[in-house]
C-alpha cells in the first residue's frame, strides 16, 4: 500500500521555488536572445540570485550561473544549511547532498552524502558530464570529486561544532552526556537548538533564450542518522525541470517530497496549463 503524506504536513514542512516558462513572456513568437531574464531562489538565496542574474546578463549558461550563485552560500561559514559550516549528522560529521539540471539538454546529476567537498553542486555538475550516470553516493562521490581536483576540507567548523555538542549534550537525560551551566553556552546555540534546521537552497535560472538551469544544494536535515539521504539530489524530488515548460524545486522536510516526487508534480501542472501559484498547491 502507498504511504500517503497528509498535505498539510506536506505544506506546512516543504517551500518550492519554481518558474514557468510558459507564463513568461506570452508573445507566441520572440526573437533569439529576447526573453526577459528570471532567477529565483529559496529564502537564503539572494545572493545567489544576484551572482547567477548578473552572470546569465553576461551571456553564461543558466546552469552554470546557478551553480556560481549557489557556491557564494556553500562557501559561507555563516551559513549553517549548506556547505561549510553546515549542521552535522548525528555524529558530528558534515554530509552533503546536491542535484543540477540542465534544461537544454535535459541533464542532470546528484551527489549524496558526500564528505569533505565545499561544493557539491559544482560536483554534481561533473557527475551530469562526465559519466553516464545520474547519482554518486558517500565514498565514491568523494573518490569523484578528488579525482577532478576538488580540494577536501573540514566542514565542521567551530560554530557549528557548537551547536552539535549542545544537542549532544542535552537530547537525551539518560546517556552520559552532561551540558555545560547554560549562562556558559553561547546565545548563536541556544538560537539553532530551539529549532530543527532543515535549511536548504534551490536556485531556478532562465536566460535570455528561454532556456533553464536548476541547482539544490543542502547539508541535509540536522543530527540526521549518518547516511540518511533527502530529496535534495533526488532528480524529481528535490528539483526538476523541463526547458519547456519550467523548474520547480524544494526545501523543507526532505522525505514529505520524496513521497510526493513535489518538484516534478509542479513542473507538470504547469505543463497542464495551472499556474505557478496553483501548482504548487496541486503537488
Amino acid at each position: 500500500m502507498r504511504r500517503s503524506v497528509n498535505r498539510r504536513l506536506f505544506l506546512q514542512t516543504t517551500t518550492a521555488a519554481s518558474l514557468s516558462t510558459l507564463a513568461i513572456g506570452a508573445a507566441p513568437v520572440e526573437p533569439p536572445g529576447s526573453r526577459r531574464p528570471i532567477v529565483v531562489a529559496s529564502g537564503n538565496g539572494l545572493r545567489a540570485v544576484e551572482q547567477a542574474m548578473a552572470m546569465i546578463k553576461q551571456g553564461h549558461d543558466p546552469l552554470d550561473a546557478a551553480i556560481t550563485g549557489v557556491a557564494i552560500v556553500e562557501a559561507d561559514p555563516g551559513d549553517h544549511s549548506v556547505g561549510l559550516g553546515g549542521l552535522p549528522n548525528e555524529d558530528g560529521v558534515v554530509e552533503l547532498d546536491a542535484a543540477v539540471m540542465h534544461g537544454p539538454t535535459h541533464g542532470g546529476g546528484s551527489v549524496a552524502s558526500i564528505r569533505n567537498i565545499i561544493h557539491p553542486a559544482a560536483v554534481a555538475r561533473l557527475v551530469m558530464k562526465r559519466t553516464r550516470h545520474c547519482l554518486l553516493v558517500g565514498e565514491g562521490a568523494l573518490r569523484f570529486a578528488r579525482a577532478h581536483g576538488f580540494p577536501e576540507v573540514n566542514l565542521l567548523t567551530d560554530e557549528a561544532r557548537q551547536i552539535w555538542l549542545h544537542w549532544k549534550e542535552t537530547h537525551d537525560p539518560n546517556d552520559d552526556w552532561v551540558p555545560p551551566p547554560v549562562q556558559a553556552v553561547a546565545s548563536f546555540v541556544h538560537e539553532y537548538i530551539k529549532k530543527r534546521v532543515t535549511g536548504t537552497i534551490h536556485c531556478s535560472a532562465l536566460d535570455t533564450h528561454g532556456n533553464l538551469g536548476c541547482t539544490t544544494t543542502t547539508s541535509g536535515l540536522s543530527w540526521k542518522i549518518p547516511g540518511r539521504v533527502g530529496d535534495s539530489p533526488i532528480l524529481g524530488a528535490g528539483l526538476y525541470l523541463d526547458n519547456e515548460v519550467g523548474s520547480a524545486g524544494s526545501t523543507g522536510v526532505g522525505e514529505a517530497n520524496l513521497l510526493n516526487l513535489s518538484s516534478y508534480l509542479v513542473v507538470e501542472g504547469m505543463r497542464r496549463g495551472l499556474s505557478v501559484k496553483d501548482a504548487v498547491m496541486d503537488a
